[in-house]
């Protein structure tokens, strides 16, 4: 039942991925235009400053247009999810090196073995 449920929601979120590509990758081109023009504000001085503030603010105004795409990366995020929790087992093996009882499960076991 478990690995119905990834499937299900992995393939949920690869249509997701797949419906918003297009504005995913609008995203991704104006999220790296609008960190260029970061960098290019933070170096210059005066009207250049205001000159580049404009344009951040354009480029700002289209990242926030493209909102589908923020769907899409949380999609993504989910079918990272999916692929990690893909092969983890339900059972849990406490490691004998981990187990604080195993010590006194063996000395115990040594005082009724030589009585």
């Amino acid at each position: 039942m478990k690995k119905f449920g990834l499937i299900l929601a992995g393939g949920i979120a690869a249509i997701i991925i797949l419906a918003n590509l297009g504005s995913l990758l609008a995203l991704a081109i104006s999220v790296a235009i609008l960190y260029l023009v970061f960098k290019q504000f933070i170096k210059s001085g005066g009207w250049e400053k205001a000159a580049w503030g404009i344009v951040g603010a354009v480029l700002l105004i289209i990242s926030i247009g493209n909102i589908p795409a923020i769907i899409a990366v949380a999609a993504a995020y989910v079918l990272y999810l999916v692929y990690k929790n893909w092969n983890k087992s339900k059972s849990n093996i406490i490691d004998e090196k981990q187990d604080p009882f195993a010590n006194f499960e063996k000395q115990w076991s040594d005082i009724t073995k030589k009585n």
